[in-house]
């Protein structure tokens, strides 16, 4: 996704103080309330060649009237719910120019609240989070390109890294009143509502009917309940959350040593520990081998340089030791949620993934770890950390 700051700003002014004009298909990302759309959508069934060159010519500023032999079009990379493409112009004269193309993954929409993410990505890329928002189309948008590579899941667990992220997350995280007028979901609502919708689903493979009965929902329902009580202990400052953030979602630019937040579109308002939890699950990485979650050494680096970004040695320790309640509390929450998640996934996504064994999979995890969890947020040291 695509590169903010200078090369995306209108004009460039040079030392004197003159405004140089870009390039007329330089690409200049628009004002939050004049972001374009567009009622066309993109076959993901087509070439790629065929795949955008209609929907850049008509959202992306002095590209209308570019022939379509001037694009150029690669993958970035296919996830479970978006395919990213890099289109790419040149203007003749050896400037190249890029933009990202996000197109939605099937049924998505059943998880993602589209108009939630698209009414977040101006203010947020405004705010220097993630790429710029270029424009809309009925099932994708256009993004500026971002130059940075995509983290892996090692990388997150380095100490300068990890520092970076969490001081980020502490940025990102005070970000909430300018989207207070239309976030109001928080990660409770939404997990009730997703497990309603798993709760009824009908599968025609029979194999997959069949794992799919083995799932006891009044149990989950119970274990949400009790979860729920047990979270609203803590009183976790409720944040707009990212509530995705993985290795994938996390470029880095080593050169300029710059971090960036990607793909809001699981961002809500939601709680602090939460966010926090589902970062520290995702150390897991592909293999979803869970024995990597950080220790608490490694979790209270982190903590500090979130709690306090400009002078991370003077935090104290009870509030090490609150976060630490907090965040391994929700740990268990993160877990309900993508196994929840899986189930619907399993149901609607066209993807040859076994999401009913992530189901299982997330869902043991959560049992795993239940009752070491329970016994820390109902431990002295929460109960006195409650009390002042």
């Amino acid at each position: 996704m695509g590169s903010e700051g200078r090369s995306w700003s209108g004009t460039a002014v040079t030392g004197g103080g003159v405004a140089e004009e870009k390039p007329a298909m330089a690409v200049v990302a628009p004002a939050p309330e004049d972001v374009p759309a567009s009622d066309a959508s993109v076959d993901i069934a087509l070439p790629l060649p065929d795949m955008t060159p209609h929907i850049m010519q008509e959202l992306v500023r002095g590209w209308s009237s570019l022939d379509s032999s001037r694009f150029s079009i690669e993958t970035v990379s296919g996830g479970i719910t978006n395919l990213l493409l890099k289109v790419s112009v040149e203007d003749g004269t050896g400037n190249k120019f890029a933009v990202t193309v996000r197109l939605y993954g099937p049924n998505t929409d059943l998880v993602i609240d589209r108009k939630r993410e698209l009414q977040a990505i101006p203010y947020l890329s405004a705010a220097g989070f993630g790429a710029q928002l270029l424009g809309t189309f009925e099932n994708g948008m256009v993004q500026s390109f971002i130059t940075a590579r995509t983290l892996m899941p090692s990388d997150m667990k380095k100490p300068r890294i990890a520092a970076e992220i969490a001081k980020e997350l502490h940025r990102f995280h005070q970000f909430v009143t300018h989207l207070s007028a239309f976030m109001s979901s928080t990660f409770i609502l939404t997990c009730c509502q997703i497990l309603l919708a798993a709760s009824v689903l009908e599968f025609e493979d029979n194999e997959k009917q069949k794992r799919y009965e083995m799932i006891s929902f009044r149990e989950i329902q119970d274990e949400v309940k009790e979860l729920k009580d047990l979270l609203d202990l803590l009183h976790a400052p409720v944040v707009f959350a990212h509530n995705d953030l993985l290795s994938g979602n996390l470029m880095l630019n080593d050169l300029e040593e710059k971090l960036y937040f990607i793909d809001f579109e699981y961002g809500s308002y939601s709680y602090r520990g939460y966010d926090i939890a589902n970062h520290f699950n995702e150390y897991a990485g592909y293999d979803c081998d869970y024995n990597l979650y950080p220790d608490k050494d490694s979790q209270y680096h982190f903590f500090r340089n979130y709690l306090q970004p400009d002078r991370p040695s003077e935090v104290q320790v009870q509030d090490l030791d609150a976060l630490y309640v907090e965040t391994n509390t929700y740990r268990l929450a993160s877990h309900i949620y993508w196994a929840l998640w899986a189930l619907i996934q399993a149901k609607v996504s066209p993807i040859d993934f076994d999401y009913l064994g992530y189901f299982f999979l997330r869902y043991n995890e959560y049992k795993k770890q239940r009752e070491s969890c329970f016994s820390l947020a109902q431990s002295p040291l929460i109960t006195a950390l409650r009390n002042g």
